[in-house]
Order: structure tokens, then C-alpha cells, then sequence
């Protein structure tokens, strides 16, 4: 005997995924703010200053090995939701790409 599902309207989408929708007439726009403010609350950066330039350009960065140890799954964790944030703020994308170098 097969089970028969009845469909039900939700709604206009508002959440999904971490990313937040708005859809008025003609335009749906998508917003991750809530979710930035996690990765900055997870990364300890929660008080940091705003900025208009998500990476100094021309920046070199390198590896320090007489620096002090950084946890390795926090980084990784920080780097893979930076990641995630890229569909909807491709203005980062570049400075998000750079830190991911140093994963190893």
C-alpha cells in the first residue's frame, strides 16, 4: 500500500540555508548578515571595526613559525564558513581565497 503526502503552503521562503530571503515584487534579494555575525562570534572578532576593503591590497602574508600555535579546526572552521559566505558577498571572495592558503 503506498502512502500518499499531502503538499502544504509554507509561504514566501524567508530562511534558508543560513541565508536570509526578502522577496518583494519583482525582487528577491538574499542576506547572510546573521550568519557573518556567527563566524565573527566563533572567529573572537565579534568587537572588530568595520572596514570598506575586506584585504589591504597588496598584501603579502606568510607563515610564521616563531609565532604562537593557532588551533588548526577553529582556522579550518573559520575558512569553511568564510567559504560558505562567498555566495552571497563575492566582494571577499579574493581575501577568503588568500587566507585559504595557509589551511596546511
Amino acid at each position: 500500500m503506498q502512502k500518499l503526502f499531502k503538499m502544504t503552503d509554507l509561504g514566501l521562503l524567508s530562511y534558508y540555508l543560513g541565508i536570509e530571503v526578502s522577496q518583494t515584487e519583482g525582487v528577491i534579494t538574499l542576506c547572510q548578515r546573521g550568519y557573518a555575525e556567527k563566524i565573527l562570534e566563533l572567529a573572537g572578532m565579534s568587537d572588530c571595526n568595520k572596514s570598506q576593503t575586506p584585504m589591504e591590497c597588496r598584501l603579502k602574508l606568510k607563515k610564521e613559525y616563531e609565532g604562537r600555535a593557532v588551533d588548526q579546526s577553529l582556522y579550518r572552521s573559520v575558512i569553511g564558513s568564510l567559504r560558505y559566505l562567498v555566495h552571497t558577498r563575492p566582494d571577499i571572495t579574493y581575501a577568503v581565497g588568500i587566507v585559504s592558503r595557509f589551511m596546511e
